[in-house]
């Protein structure tokens, strides 16, 4: 079966899921804008929200590799023209991590308050945070679902659906915000920070409940749980296990650096948390041709194509390069009206605006890293993966954090730590893969 690797062919696929994978980002950022401009405590509950998304974006990256999971294995059994022999799989992997997503949900519900003491918050800012995780983690068994169902059309080749659900929810979200933060006069009461909470819940069960219909309805993928176990399931779970422990690695780095925010102080928070959803904004993006990369590469090392591999990986560069350097441009041309988005607080956009540069820069960065490691992802290398990611936190990360926190950097400290990380992720996947599949090319 021969797989097109054309511009056309690859933009068919990487648009989609760039539009699909900017619809987490897009919550979160709706809710830091729209809370960010309420008119009482905006400060504290912006810093509220941005350590609550932190701790839920960790619990989705954390459980949400059974995305990658079922797209490595699907898109392996497509490129060797074996589809019918996996076809039970996507329901039993559904159905383990909607389990365990529920458990995650009936263990941290009744902790929450010790969570965020965890994350250096107090007063205010703790009882905001509270407040908001206790109606947001609701939705989480949601996002997971969606999240795996988005790994089977992945998988299959087709990210079409999930950038129509994506657009949905998305949508659905940023009107839910505006009516339930502000209110409406006379109908609805102002609900601030809780009616953040309610609209990404609600956004995240519409997903699912339209994720599932098209699964149904648009493939011959059933979720009927059948037994025994799929022969892939072992696998599955490596790969996952794998992806866990890598993504505990990675929110390490993600939690040490919202603590030391929290810890300097309520605008730094505040500050951390706009430049942190704009960065997970252009990650999102770039993350379209990383989609692309996972969908074809697993397909074509199903299919053994070593050469289409290789060709597949310079253009994705190329693509995925200039796309990051225009993100950094478009924010350096609009680089002072970006933060007034967020906040009109001064001392909050001082810090802000110290540190955008550097998440502008890194941009380009990110494509070569996140490229790479959806292709890796895709040809199944979890746990290569793991091993590095557990290196750049460790050995990186960690001690320049260390380092320029010493010196009094603060929130500098903290993006010139993740500039680092991003490098060691990113340069030894490409010597790694260049070295393993340019000599199987050749033959």
């Amino acid at each position: 079966m021969s797989t097109n690797i054309s511009f056309k062919n690859i933009n068919k696929l990487a648009i989609p899921a760039l539009i699909a994978g900017i619809a987490e980002p897009v919550l979160s950022i709706t809710d830091t804008a729209i809370i960010g401009n309420i008119d009482s405590n905006a400060t504290e509950s912006l810093a509220a929200v941005g350590i609550v998304g932190a701790f839920i974006s960790m619990l989705i990256w954390v459980f949400g590799q059974i995305r990658s999971a079922i797209s490595s294995i699907v898109s392996q059994y497509v490129g060797a023209n074996k589809l019918d022999e996996v076809k039970e799989l996507p329901a039993q992997a559904i159905a383990i991590v909607v389990l365990g997503s529920l458990l995650v949900l009936a263990i941290s519900y009744p902790f929450s308050r010790q969570i965020f003491e965890f994350y250096n918050a107090s007063g205010q800012i703790l009882e905001y945070c509270i407040t908001y995780f206790n109606i947001r983690i609701f939705g989480f068994p949601f996002a997971l679902f969606v999240f795996a169902v988005f790994g089977t059309f992945r998988g299959l080749q087709n990210t079409y659906y999930p950038m129509i659900i994506a657009i949905i929810g998305a949508s659905l979200n940023i009107v839910l915000d505006i009516i339930l933060v502000y209110g409406i006069e006379g109908y609805i009461p102002a609900m601030h920070i809780e009616g953040a909470a309610y609209a990404s819940v609600i956004a995240q069960i519409t997903m699912a409940v339209i994720s599932l219909f098209l699964l149904l309805k648009k493939t011959s993928i059933s979720l009927k749980i059948s037994f025994p176990f799929h022969a892939e399931i072992p696998r599955l779970l490596n790969m996952i296990s794998n992806l866990f422990v890598r993504t505990i690695a990675l929110n390490v780095a993600l939690y040490l650096a919202t603590s030391y925010a929290t810890d300097y102080g309520k605008e730094y928070i505040a500050a951390y948390t706009i430049s942190l959803n704009i960065w997970f904004l252009g990650a999102f993006m770039i993350d379209g041709y990383s989609s692309a990369g996972n969908i074809l590469s697993g397909k074509l090392l199903g299919a053994k194509d070593y050469k289409s591999l290789i060709q597949l990986s310079n253009k994705l560069l190329k693509y995925g390069f200039i796309m990051g350097l225009i993100m950094g441009l478009i924010g350096l041309f609009f680089y002072n009206s970006i933060g007034r988005i967020f906040t009109k607080e001064e001392l909050v956009l001082e810090q802000f605006y110290t540190v955008f540069w550097i998440v502008l820069i890194t941009q380009p960065i990110n494509a070569i890293t996140f490229i790479f490691d959806g292709m890796f992802k895709g040809m199944g290398k979890m746990k290569y993966l793991r091993n590095l990611l557990i290196f750049a936190t460790g050995l990186v990360f960690i001690p320049t954090l260390l380092i320029f926190d010493y010196f009094d950097f603060k929130l500098i400290a903290i993006w010139i730590a993740f500039t680092l990380w991003i490098i060691a992720r990113g340069l030894p996947l490409v010597f790694k893969f260049r070295s393993t599949f340019l000599p199987l090319a050749e033959e």
